[in-house]
């Protein structure tokens, strides 16, 4: 398998990376655990996931994700320096504001690490911004976490472009080490969160691009394509919002170059996104082996000119 290198990390990671957040959510422990060796055995490297997750299950408290794949680390199928986990602090947890404050962040970071069973994050991410939180507080948090070796990268997610670079501003005017990896919201259907000042910043800057809802809730599988197929759905809240004439009209793209390429709609979006200016990986996510068959098509799936041409063009 191919590896990209993630910006300026020095971590290189395979073109599709797997999403955690299933994990005790709608993958038990053990599903987990064949969805991770299958990833592994077909030459993937990367998890990613959040200490959050899952806490919006009921009886949960987050940090389910993270456990289940320290179990899995610790089962030795793959050793622990071929594994990139990429976990994130800082999004609220049950009404709970957690925030990216130097306290929290070092607190979190201890639990995420032994819920990982590891001693050491490949990427720890932001969460979120965190408006009533200085840059400068933020960064030397982590910078603390890199120095003492529990990390090795940081990055952020749902940064816009002006607040990637207040960051980078920060960063540069008091020697912290600057976010080297964006995480935001980028599919077929939803586009604008990246394409245009982000994109524009990440390729400038050479910043690691790991993309999230790459399958837009599902909608991109083609699984769903009127109401009532998302009625019973865990995942409906999102997915009615695809059910219109853009969303229609990407399907009918997807449908038209899964049958010219021998794949599935889900396989064709996921490496629509890898193919795209600016990415390093898309996240993708699987609850049954059959489903991660696409995830590890996609990342051998090379779209001709045309085919890119006709699925961007459909997402416009």
């Amino acid at each position: 398998m191919q590896k990209r290198p993630l910006g300026r990390t020095g971590l290189s990671i395979a073109p599709v990376v797997f999403g955690g957040n299933v994990f005790g959510w709608t993958a038990n422990e053990k599903t987990s655990f064949a969805l991770l060796d299958a990833f592994f055995d077909a030459g993937y490297n990367t998890i990613d996931t959040a200490d959050v997750y899952s806490a919006w299950v009921d009886g949960h408290v987050g940090g389910e994700s993270e456990t289940i794949i320290g179990k899995w680390l610790k089962r030795g199928h793959v050793p622990r320096d071929r594994a990139v986990i990429v976990t994130k602090v800082g999004f609220d947890n049950n009404g709970r504001k957690t925030g990216l404050s130097a306290k929290w962040i070092a607190e979190a970071a201890e639990a995420s690490l032994k819920r990982l069973g590891t001693d050491y994050i490949d990427l720890y991410l932001a969460h979120k911004p965190d408006p009533d939180v200085p840059h400068e507080e933020t960064l030397e948090a982590f910078a603390k976490l890199k120095q003492q070796g529990k990390v090795r990268a940081i990055g952020c997610s749902n940064f816009d472009a002006t607040q990637l670079q207040a960051s980078f501003d920060v960063a540069a005017d008091q020697g912290l080490p600057r976010y080297d990896v964006v995480q935001p919201e980028y599919n077929l259907y939803t586009r604008q969160a990246f394409e245009g000042p982000l994109a524009d910043l990440c390729i400038a800057q050479e910043i690691g691009v790991i993309s999230y809802y790459a399958l837009a809730a599902g909608f991109l599988t083609g699984k769903y394509r009127k109401p009532e197929d998302v009625e019973g759905s865990s995942r409906s809240y999102r997915v009615g919002d695809y059910l219109n004439e853009k969303g229609f009209r990407i399907l009918a793209a997807l449908d038209k170059v899964a049958a010219e390429t021998g794949t599935s709609p889900a396989t064709v979006a996921i490496a629509w996104i890898a193919a795209r200016p600016g990415i390093t990986a898309p996240i993708a996510s699987a609850t049954s082996l059959k489903q991660l068959e696409s995830l590890i098509a996609a990342g051998k799936l090379q779209l001709s000119a045309a085919q890119m041409a006709l699925l961007t063009e459909a997402g416009a």
